[in-house]
């Protein structure tokens, strides 16, 4: 079992987007999953022992579900095209989130939209040390790897309490703050795909830790 494995089935999955078909391969499923909650577990095992703050975070918790939210998202397939999770997980926003998909794989973490209290706290931790946010988006291996944050939507002026002269008022007019970056197929069944994993989780770790700690305080 592996990853080859896992994209056959999410492949004729999207093909048979039904529960019918769902509960008709169920027991393939389980299997495919239960390889994806081992290699969630090795990586759980791995992270927590290069990183000293690195909050436990078994595959089983981990693992997103693979249904769509129908009630937020009628317009979506039952299933979704991927594998999900969330390691060094407090919460489920600001997690290492993982994703193994038919289209595209993704490896990344922050904040993507988060609520107005969760912005309102990075707001006002740019506020009195943005300088340190802006030297991990300017460190070079951060740019090599991510190429900066996910470009997403910005407020056209200050956002209440804080002036258009502000020497962060780039980074407080964002709407979200998130990094990360995309795998091929091709990339994921390759032998060094767990090193790759790891290099970046090490290279987002900073921007996580800003950020995290800036909505805990």
């Amino acid at each position: 079992m592996g990853f080859s494995q896992l994209f056959d089935f999410l492949d004729r999955l999207q093909k048979n987007n039904t529960k019918e078909w769902m509960d008709a391969n169920r027991k393939e499923y389980h299997v495919v999953r239960d390889f994806f909650i081992a290699w969630l577990d090795d990586l759980n095992t791995r992270l927590a022992a290069i990183d000293d703050d690195y909050f436990d975070t078994p595959g089983k918790k981990a693992i997103n579900r693979i249904n769509n939210n129908l009630m937020f998202f009628p317009n979506k397939p039952i299933y979704k095209d991927h594998f999900g999770a969330g390691l060094d997980q407090v919460s489920k926003q600001g997690d290492f989130y993982i994703e193994i998909g038919v289209k595209e794989s993704f490896l990344g973490g922050g904040y993507w939209y988060p609520s107005s209290k969760l912005l309102k706290s990075i707001r006002d931790a740019i506020d009195y040390n943005g300088e340190e946010l802006k030297a991990v988006l300017q460190k070079p291996s951060f740019k090599k790897m991510f190429g900066g944050m996910i470009p997403a939507d910005t407020l056209t002026r200050a956002p209440k309490g804080f002036d258009e002269e502000h020497p962060h008022i780039d980074l407080l007019k964002m709407k979200c703050f998130a990094a990360g970056c995309y795998f091929t197929r091709k990339d994921v069944m390759a032998k060094d795909f767990d090193k790759k994993v790891m290099e970046v989780y090490k290279e987002l770790l900073p921007f996580r830790r800003y950020l995290n700690e800036a909505v805990s305080v």
